[in-house]
């Protein structure tokens, strides 16, 4: 039984949307972009919704200094306690996995980061966090997959690959960082569509 389920799980993950050496030019080709809509950098700030925005906006802050040499304040935040689906999806506090922004953000240009948007409710979450941590001059927001199906009228300034999706499909994005190893794969997902980015 125990080969069977390994067989199933490894054939469920078979759509490769992006390899390493992909990723790798496509966060590069994001910075280049960034760097072009924002001439001023003393004013820009990234922030990454945890836990895979959090290392792709570390990425981009890498790509960023090779790119201009300025190092950007860099820092991550938890959306969950902002969600307006925190109840429904039996979230506690528990789960806070923390936001950890150790700058102002007043009157700076807050660049948000996640790995896959998808209805934008996460996004928005992300939002409401912000305006209460002070008042930003401006919010773009950098994704590295956009899978469409939004439910909010919010759409990324920076896209690694728009991928059109089914809703029930999966989009699972591996950082080495936190998972080991490096790919953008698409699969099956369940009827509700949970765990497939928002």
């Amino acid at each position: 039984m125990a080969p069977q389920a390994k067989k199933k799980k490894a054939t469920e993950e078979t759509g490769v949307i992006l390899t390493a050496d992909k990723m790798r030019q496509t966060i590069t080709r994001m910075a280049h972009e960034i760097v072009e809509k924002n001439r001023d950098l003393d004013s820009l700030v990234l922030v990454g919704i945890v836990t895979r925005g959090g290392v792709l906006a570390r990425r981009l802050t890498k790509k960023l200094k090779k790119i201009t040499e300025v190092e950007l304040p860099t820092g991550v935040m938890d959306t969950t306690l902002y969600r307006d689906d925190f109840n429904k999806k039996g979230a506690t506090l528990k789960e806070d996995k923390g936001t950890d922004i150790p700058f102002s953000i007043e009157g700076k240009t807050v660049l948000l980061v996640d790995d896959v948007l998808f209805t934008g409710r996460t996004i928005n979450a992300a939002i409401t966090h912000l305006f209460d941590l002070g008042r930003p001059k401006e919010v773009q927001l950098a994704v590295l997959i956009d899978r469409g199906h939004r439910e909010l009228p919010i759409r990324p300034d920076y896209c690694g690959k728009n991928v059109p999706t089914q809703y029930v499909e999966k989009i699972r994005v591996r950082f080495k960082e936190c998972d080991g190893h490096e790919i953008v794969l698409t699969g099956a997902g369940d009827k509700n569509g949970e765990n497939n980015g928002e």
